[in-house]
């Protein structure tokens, strides 16, 4: 029984929504969304709808115009940024890394003010991570800026992964890797999902389907967001 209460637990839920920006046409409009924990869903919609800045939204990286976003049923404003943007962890899909080492970039969250009071994750836990995405044949003191696009991707998704976030906000996460990588990065995703009930929130321009994991299917059109329940 408690299992099946948490699987049915809303993590995260938005009310009348309304969103855009000046001159263009509305992202959302009175929207309304219950987000559940443990669930895996893939956002879709027409190019140019959104919704990458949908995402921003649920850690405040940008601010609906009204209406309400609330976390574990506390409004998102109620926590400290750098705890909301843990929790809710927005990994972007062009990568951004800094100019230094693989290592350096995997860890350089735990280096943030903010973060200090956080265990730096083992070598162990690392290695096991980059395997598991395909990132076997990079070294820890490999230079960040020699690898290719599609390895800063997965290398970007390995340190969001590192802070054990709650709800994973993921934009085109396979964007630009081959079908084997793709699958690979789907595969982890869905193993985290089913193991640790990680909640997950993706961008899909792509779906490549993974195990027993059940996909939940938003839709972002004409200022409505639309799903499976």
């Amino acid at each position: 029984m408690l299992h099946r209460i948490m699987e049915t637990q809303t993590i995260i839920e938005l009310s009348n929504v309304n969103f855009g920006f000046p001159d263009q046409r509305p992202i959302l409009t009175e929207a309304s969304l219950s987000i559940e924990k443990g669930a895996f869903y893939l956002l879709q919609g027409p190019s140019g709808v959104g919704k990458s800045t949908f995402l921003r939204l649920f850690n405040r990286l940008e601010e609906p115009r009204s209406g309400e976003i609330r976390f574990k049923g506390k409004l998102l404003s109620d926590y400290p940024p750098p705890r909301l943007r843990r929790s809710l962890l927005y990994i972007q899909q062009t990568p951004a890394v800094v100019d230094g080492s693989v290592e350096d970039n995997l860890l350089l969250p735990f280096s943030f003010k903010t973060n200090l009071h956080l265990k730096k994750p083992s070598r162990r836990k690392i290695e096991a991570l980059l395997e598991q995405v395909h990132l076997h044949g990079v070294a820890m003191n490999d230079h960040a800026r020699t690898l290719s696009v599609g390895q800063l991707q997965r290398l970007c998704l390995v340190r969001g992964l590192l802070l054990d976030p709650e709800v994973l906000l993921l934009d085109e996460p396979t964007s630009a890797l081959d079908q084997e990588s793709a699958m690979a990065v789907m595969a982890l995703l869905a193993q985290l999902n089913r193991e640790s009930h990680l909640t997950v929130l993706s961008v899909a321009h792509q779906i490549f389907r993974q195990g027993d994991v059940a996909y939940r299917h938003l839709q972002l059109k004409d200022g409505r967001i639309e799903g499976t329940p």
